[in-house]
């Protein structure tokens, strides 16, 4: 029995019930896996390591003496979602895609939800992302967020929690894929029963890609724009690039001439339409933002403001992937779909706020404090398991920037079984749904 020693999560087990009973969905996959024996097991591993290490599936680790380059973690063990839970994450997702996109437009055009007291004015214009050279600028389909990966958790209940909306340039679906496809081939009896493709992914993608094309053009020109080979995510740009057909560039093989933009080719300019951008606002035009810029191209924006050249996503989606943002993100559903959110959220203290001020500096040692415009972790502390130093260093900081700082009470993640070594041990998961906003709305 594979799951002789696997001890379940006294908080909530993706995999156990609360009567200690293999949850009804995951019984096949116990099954089907508990029918293998140990070197069975440790060979299907091997082809999985060897798959992705000849995939080019591999991420990069600086100042390790044994090599740069390892491949990217899977787990075998696949986590099951239930279709009734699904189709609520769905309906949610989209629901939060739909409120965010008409948020996104409100700000930078009519800011009836400031004018009518929704969101403070100083909440948007003092966030870091926020653009407001790009005011009343109009975008195809009036959408900004074509791709958005929304990073969910479970709590103590099993609810599904919103963690973090990203808006930007989000990434990791290519592990996704790439997963799916390996684990297909070497566990393929674990994929009966009607579970949910995503290989039309890449073609999604490209139908939302070419449904913000501002030319009537059956088949406008479509690219890939990366920060290069030195980029962590370039495995994930050279991938999707590769699975839609399109061309993947970097910023100088692009120029905009008179407000288009152009690819060079060995055959002369080729007038681009739509831009998959994975640089950060910062980088895409040294004209505009930073001008020591070498990733993206000069006179960019100009061609984006002229309605040229549509970008995926658009510049300034920053605002509403900003921490302190996310807090008022039920407000905005309620306020533009006159709906109550489908999913929750973790609860959020504003540091701008005086009296969540207070709460939080007095309550430091027991929150998870982040800086609002960080992600993958960077500029966050983690109360319980941070030293008297590194509270003080924070406390200091929150007095100096309230704005930039929000705290959230400790949520104990669920738990999923995961192969280790010859065992099975608890590992805490989130899930990233990727959601494409084009013709339809896909999760």
């Amino acid at each position: 029995m594979i799951l002789k020693d696997y001890k379940p999560n006294k908080l909530f087990d993706e995999l156990i019930d609360e009567s200690g009973k293999v949850r009804p969905y995951y019984k096949t996959i116990v099954d089907r896996l508990s029918a293998l024996s140990q070197e069975e097991l440790k060979t299907k591993i091997r082809s999985l390591e060897l798959l992705f290490l000849k995939q080019g599936i591999t991420f990069t680790v600086y100042g390790d003496e044994k090599g740069t380059e390892r491949v990217f973690p899977f787990d075998p063990f696949p986590r099951v979602i239930p279709a009734p839970e699904w189709e609520t994450i769905e309906a949610g997702l989209v629901q939060r895609i739909t409120a965010l996109n008409l948020f996104l437009y409100d700000v930078y055009h009519e800011q009836r939800i400031i004018k009518e007291g929704i969101i403070p004015k100083e909440v948007v214009y003092s966030a870091a992302h926020f653009r407001p050279e790009f005011m009343g600028v109009s975008v195809p389909k009036d959408a900004y967020i074509h791709v958005c990966g929304t990073d969910l958790i479970r709590d103590t209940d099993g609810r599904y929690l919103v963690l973090e909306d990203n808006g930007r340039c989000p990434s990791g679906v290519s592990y996704v894929l790439e997963n799916r496809t390996a684990m297909k081939r070497v566990f393929p009896n674990l994929f009966g029963g009607g579970v949910r493709s995503v290989d039309t992914y890449p073609a999604d993608l490209l139908a939302t890609l070419r449904h913000i094309a501002p030319r009537e053009n059956p088949n406008p020109n479509i690219v890939l724009l990366t920060p290069g080979v030195h980029n962590s995510a370039y495995f994930e740009h050279s991938f999707l690039a590769r699975q839609m057909s399109i061309e993947i560039v970097e910023g100088r093989d692009l120029i905009a001439l008179d407000g288009f933009v152009y690819m060079r080719t060995t055959r002369g300019l080729r007038q681009v339409d739509v831009i998959y951008r994975r640089i950060d606002d910062d980088f895409l035009d040294p004209h505009v933002f930073r001008k020591d810029s070498c990733l993206g191209v000069p006179g960019l924006v100009d061609a984006v403001r002229r309605g040229n050249v549509a970008l995926a996503n658009a510049i300034g989606t920053g605002v509403a992937d900003d921490k302190v943002t996310y807090a008022y993100v039920p407000e905005m559903i309620r306020y533009y779909l006159c709906q109550e959110p489908i999913l929750d959220q973790v609860p959020t203290y504003l540091a701008w706020r005086p009296s969540d001020k207070k709460y939080i500096l007095d309550h430091l040692p027991q929150l998870v404090v982040k800086a609002a415009n960080e992600s993958g972790g960077y500029g966050m502390l983690i109360g319980p398991a941070s030293t008297k130093e590194q509270i003080e260093e924070f406390r200091q900081r929150i007095v100096a920037n309230p704005r930039n700082y929000i705290a959230q009470p400790v949520v104990n993640f669920s738990q999923h079984p995961t192969l280790v070594n010859e065992g099975i041990e608890g590992r805490h998961v989130d899930l990233r749904p990727f959601v494409l906003w084009g013709d339809t709305v896909k999760v």
